[in-house]
């Protein structure tokens, strides 16, 4: 297996889901980016980690992190090795061991950005699923199941918003906080005060206050 670096380029939301985002990989030596369509959740844990957002309690990757530093152990890299009838599959390594685990890409990517380690993909998937320089720049210009399912381009176009952005612009999900703040406002707005004050509360600790 030859392995080709990737970081992130960006993501996106998928319209036609509240609950879906396309994950833009892209080579860090050449031209290829590589779209995946995740779930919520794993864009959610990818999307703070780069923001630097630190939630009061530590969320499952970076209890996942925690873990494997409490024990001595550090991931060397993660590698997307596989695609089966149009799913990826990833594995996670460890410096100075053999041993591999199975993982999904957006389970391994959230660990990585968390771990610094680098990311890599079997060079033949990218030939097989990458978008071209080309095919990359037509979806710019169209533009204006949570199962990480990428079989050719035509599903990934309509599974992401053909938006893509850079690392600095990155159409995020809702933070902790902003969704706080919106179930805040919300709350406010239909006069529970109950829950507006809970709300508060909420908003005090991740505060730390």
């Amino acid at each position: 297996m030859t392995k080709v670096q990737v970081d992130i380029l960006g993501l996106s939301i998928n319209p036609n889901s509240q609950r879906a985002y396309a994950l833009l990989l892209r080579e860090v030596d050449g031209n290829r980016k590589l779209p995946i369509v995740i779930g919520e959740p794993e864009a959610q844990a990818i999307a703070n980690e780069l923001e630097g957002i630190r939630p009061q309690r530590p969320m499952t990757h970076d209890l996942l992190r925690n873990i494997i530093e409490a024990l001595g152990a550090s991931v060397r890299e993660i590698v997307i090795h596989a695609i089966k009838d149009g799913t990826f599959y990833a594995s996670i390594i460890f410096e100075y061991s053999d041993i591999e685990i199975d993982a999904r890409p957006s389970d391994a990517i959230a660990l990585a950005v968390r771990c610094n380690a680098p990311m890599f993909i079997d060079d033949a998937i990218l030939e097989e699923s990458a978008l071209s320089p080309e095919e990359f720049q037509e979806s710019e210009e169209e533009t204006e199941d949570t199962d990480e399912t990428v079989s050719g381009h035509e599903e990934f176009e309509e599974a992401s918003t053909r938006k893509t952005v850079s690392r600095d612009q990155l159409e995020l999900p809702l933070t902790e906080r902003q969704r706080l703040e919106q179930e805040l406002d919300q709350a406010i707005k239909v006069e529970d005060y109950e829950a507006a004050a809970n709300i508060r509360d909420s908003l005090r600790k991740l505060e730390g206050l």
